[in-house]
Protein backbone atom coordinates (compact mmCIF):
# COMPACT_ATOMS: atom_id res chain seq x y z
CA UNK A 1 0.00 0.00 0.00
CA UNK A 2 1.46 3.35 -1.07
CA UNK A 3 1.89 5.89 1.71
CA UNK A 4 0.68 9.44 1.15
CA UNK A 5 3.42 12.06 1.22
CA UNK A 6 1.73 14.97 2.97
CA UNK A 7 4.90 16.97 3.62
CA UNK A 8 4.58 19.24 0.54
CA UNK A 9 0.99 20.09 1.51
CA UNK A 10 1.47 20.76 5.22
CA UNK A 11 2.22 24.53 4.96
CA UNK A 12 -1.00 25.17 3.02
CA UNK A 13 -2.91 22.77 5.25
CA UNK A 14 -1.74 24.82 8.23
CA UNK A 15 -2.83 28.09 6.59
CA UNK A 16 -6.26 26.73 5.71
CA UNK A 17 -6.77 25.13 9.12
CA UNK A 18 -5.80 28.34 10.93
CA UNK A 19 -8.59 30.18 9.11
CA UNK A 20 -11.04 27.41 9.92
CA UNK A 21 -9.92 27.34 13.56
CA UNK A 22 -10.48 31.06 13.99
CA UNK A 23 -13.91 30.92 12.35
CA UNK A 24 -15.06 27.88 14.34
CA UNK A 25 -14.02 29.38 17.67
CA UNK A 26 -15.56 32.79 16.99
CA UNK A 27 -19.05 33.36 18.44
CA UNK A 28 -21.81 33.43 15.84
CA UNK A 29 -25.18 31.88 14.98
CA UNK A 30 -23.87 28.36 15.57
CA UNK A 31 -22.70 29.25 19.09
CA UNK A 32 -25.99 30.97 19.86
CA UNK A 33 -27.78 27.89 18.56
CA UNK A 34 -25.69 25.62 20.81
CA UNK A 35 -26.49 27.86 23.76
CA UNK A 36 -30.20 27.37 23.22
CA UNK A 37 -29.86 23.60 22.96
CA UNK A 38 -27.16 23.06 25.58
CA UNK A 39 -29.02 24.93 28.32
CA UNK A 40 -32.34 23.13 27.73
CA UNK A 41 -33.52 21.35 30.84
CA UNK A 42 -34.74 17.85 30.23
CA UNK A 43 -34.20 14.67 32.21
CA UNK A 44 -31.01 15.63 33.96
CA UNK A 45 -28.01 17.70 32.95
CA UNK A 46 -26.88 15.21 30.31
CA UNK A 47 -29.99 15.86 28.25
CA UNK A 48 -28.90 19.29 27.04
CA UNK A 49 -25.29 18.22 26.62
CA UNK A 50 -26.16 15.19 24.49
CA UNK A 51 -28.35 17.28 22.19
CA UNK A 52 -25.67 19.99 21.99
CA UNK A 53 -23.03 17.45 20.96
CA UNK A 54 -25.43 15.98 18.39
CA UNK A 55 -25.97 19.48 17.01
CA UNK A 56 -22.18 19.93 16.96
CA UNK A 57 -21.86 16.82 14.77
CA UNK A 58 -24.53 18.27 12.49
CA UNK A 59 -22.71 21.59 12.22
CA UNK A 60 -19.42 19.84 11.44
CA UNK A 61 -21.15 17.65 8.84
CA UNK A 62 -22.75 20.69 7.23
CA UNK A 63 -19.36 22.37 7.10
CA UNK A 64 -17.82 19.23 5.59
CA UNK A 65 -20.56 19.08 2.96
CA UNK A 66 -19.92 22.67 1.92
CA UNK A 67 -16.19 22.00 1.90
CA UNK A 68 -16.56 19.02 -0.42
CA UNK A 69 -18.94 20.84 -2.75
CA UNK A 70 -16.55 23.78 -2.92
CA UNK A 71 -13.61 21.51 -3.73
CA UNK A 72 -15.72 19.92 -6.47
CA UNK A 73 -16.35 23.35 -7.96
CA UNK A 74 -20.03 23.61 -7.03
CA UNK A 75 -19.29 26.49 -4.68
CA UNK A 76 -17.66 28.45 -7.49
CA UNK A 77 -20.65 27.86 -9.75
CA UNK A 78 -23.11 28.94 -7.05
CA UNK A 79 -21.07 32.02 -6.20
CA UNK A 80 -21.30 33.14 -9.85
CA UNK A 81 -25.03 32.39 -10.24
CA UNK A 82 -27.06 35.23 -8.79
CA UNK A 83 -30.30 33.27 -8.74
CA UNK A 84 -28.70 30.32 -6.94
CA UNK A 85 -27.15 32.53 -4.27
CA UNK A 86 -30.47 34.32 -3.84
CA UNK A 87 -32.16 30.97 -3.18
CA UNK A 88 -29.48 30.02 -0.68
CA UNK A 89 -29.81 33.39 1.03
CA UNK A 90 -33.57 32.99 1.29
CA UNK A 91 -33.22 29.48 2.73
CA UNK A 92 -30.59 30.57 5.23
CA UNK A 93 -32.49 33.72 6.25
CA UNK A 94 -35.72 31.75 6.55
CA UNK A 95 -34.10 29.22 8.84
CA UNK A 96 -32.65 31.97 11.04
CA UNK A 97 -36.09 33.59 11.22
CA UNK A 98 -37.52 30.26 12.34
CA UNK A 99 -34.87 30.08 15.08
CA UNK A 100 -35.68 33.66 16.10
CA UNK A 101 -39.39 32.84 16.31
CA UNK A 102 -38.62 29.81 18.49
CA UNK A 103 -36.44 31.92 20.81
CA UNK A 104 -39.10 34.62 21.16
CA UNK A 105 -41.72 31.97 21.82
CA UNK A 106 -39.60 30.53 24.62
CA UNK A 107 -39.01 34.02 26.02
CA UNK A 108 -42.79 34.53 26.31
CA UNK A 109 -43.31 31.14 27.96
CA UNK A 110 -43.13 31.04 31.79
CA UNK A 111 -41.73 27.49 31.82
CA UNK A 112 -39.04 26.03 29.52
CA UNK A 113 -40.52 25.11 26.15
CA UNK A 114 -41.14 21.33 26.06
CA UNK A 115 -40.27 20.91 22.38
CA UNK A 116 -36.70 21.94 23.11
CA UNK A 117 -36.17 19.76 26.18
CA UNK A 118 -37.70 16.73 24.44
CA UNK A 119 -35.77 17.21 21.22
CA UNK A 120 -34.23 13.96 20.04
CA UNK A 121 -30.52 13.95 19.29
CA UNK A 122 -31.18 13.19 15.63
CA UNK A 123 -33.34 16.31 15.37
CA UNK A 124 -30.57 18.34 16.99
CA UNK A 125 -28.11 16.88 14.46
CA UNK A 126 -30.39 17.78 11.55
CA UNK A 127 -30.98 21.28 12.88
CA UNK A 128 -27.23 21.88 13.18
CA UNK A 129 -26.64 20.48 9.71
CA UNK A 130 -29.33 22.68 8.14
CA UNK A 131 -28.00 25.77 9.88
CA UNK A 132 -24.50 25.27 8.50
CA UNK A 133 -25.36 23.86 5.07
CA UNK A 134 -27.98 26.52 4.26
CA UNK A 135 -25.67 29.44 5.03
CA UNK A 136 -24.30 31.04 1.83
CA UNK A 137 -21.66 32.74 3.95
CA UNK A 138 -20.20 29.28 4.45
CA UNK A 139 -19.72 29.00 0.69
CA UNK A 140 -17.80 32.29 0.63
CA UNK A 141 -15.76 31.14 3.61
CA UNK A 142 -14.78 27.84 1.98
CA UNK A 143 -14.03 29.59 -1.30
CA UNK A 144 -11.55 31.74 0.59
CA UNK A 145 -9.93 28.61 2.01
CA UNK A 146 -10.00 26.92 -1.40
CA UNK A 147 -8.08 29.87 -2.85
CA UNK A 148 -5.10 28.77 -0.73
CA UNK A 149 -4.93 25.62 -2.84
CA UNK A 150 -4.25 23.31 0.08
CA UNK A 151 -5.09 20.16 -1.88
CA UNK A 152 -4.05 21.31 -5.34
CA UNK A 153 -2.23 18.54 -7.18
CA UNK A 154 -2.62 16.12 -4.32
CA UNK A 155 -5.21 13.72 -5.65
CA UNK A 156 -8.21 12.15 -3.91
CA UNK A 157 -6.33 10.81 -0.88
CA UNK A 158 -4.82 14.17 0.01
CA UNK A 159 -8.24 15.78 -0.41
CA UNK A 160 -9.76 13.12 1.86
CA UNK A 161 -7.15 13.79 4.54
CA UNK A 162 -7.77 17.54 4.29
CA UNK A 163 -11.54 17.09 4.59
CA UNK A 164 -11.12 14.74 7.56
CA UNK A 165 -8.95 17.32 9.30
CA UNK A 166 -11.48 20.07 8.55
CA UNK A 167 -14.29 17.99 10.05
CA UNK A 168 -12.22 17.25 13.14
CA UNK A 169 -11.41 20.94 13.70
CA UNK A 170 -15.02 22.03 13.22
CA UNK A 171 -16.33 19.32 15.54
CA UNK A 172 -13.65 19.96 18.19
CA UNK A 173 -14.16 23.74 18.26
CA UNK A 174 -17.94 23.64 18.30
CA UNK A 175 -17.74 20.71 20.69
CA UNK A 176 -15.83 22.89 23.16
CA UNK A 177 -18.61 25.47 22.91
CA UNK A 178 -21.21 22.72 23.39
CA UNK A 179 -19.48 21.36 26.49
CA UNK A 180 -19.01 24.81 28.00
CA UNK A 181 -22.54 26.02 27.29
CA UNK A 182 -24.12 22.81 28.58
CA UNK A 183 -22.12 22.85 31.83
CA UNK A 184 -24.13 23.02 35.03
CA UNK A 185 -23.05 26.57 36.01
CA UNK A 186 -24.08 27.93 32.61
CA UNK A 187 -27.32 25.96 32.69
CA UNK A 188 -28.11 27.27 36.18
CA UNK A 189 -27.32 30.83 35.11
CA UNK A 190 -29.46 30.45 32.01
CA UNK A 191 -32.32 29.03 34.07
CA UNK A 192 -32.34 32.16 36.22
CA UNK A 193 -32.30 34.51 33.23
CA UNK A 194 -33.87 32.19 30.66
CA UNK A 195 -36.52 34.51 29.27
CA UNK A 196 -34.10 37.41 28.87
CA UNK A 197 -31.45 35.20 27.28
CA UNK A 198 -34.01 33.75 24.85
CA UNK A 199 -35.20 37.27 23.99
CA UNK A 200 -31.59 38.26 23.20
CA UNK A 201 -31.16 35.10 21.10
CA UNK A 202 -34.34 35.98 19.22
CA UNK A 203 -33.00 39.46 18.45
CA UNK A 204 -29.62 38.01 17.43
CA UNK A 205 -31.13 35.43 15.05
CA UNK A 206 -33.49 38.04 13.61
CA UNK A 207 -30.61 40.45 13.02
CA UNK A 208 -28.52 37.68 11.46
CA UNK A 209 -31.42 36.83 9.13
CA UNK A 210 -31.75 40.48 8.10
CA UNK A 211 -28.01 40.81 7.49
CA UNK A 212 -27.98 37.62 5.42
CA UNK A 213 -31.00 38.61 3.36
CA UNK A 214 -29.69 42.10 2.60
CA UNK A 215 -26.00 41.26 2.15
CA UNK A 216 -24.41 41.96 -1.21
CA UNK A 217 -23.02 39.02 -3.15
Amino acid sequence: MTMIDLAPFLPKFAAAYSILLFAALSPGPAVAFLLGIGTARGRGAARGRGAALAATAGIATGSLTTNILTLLGVGVILSQAAWAMTIFKCIGAGYLIWLAWGAFRRALTPAPAPYVTARADRRAFLAGFLMQASNPKSIAFWLAIASIGATQGGGPMVTAVFCAGSFAISFACHGLWALALSSEPIRALHHGFRRRVDAVLGVFFGFAAWKLATAER
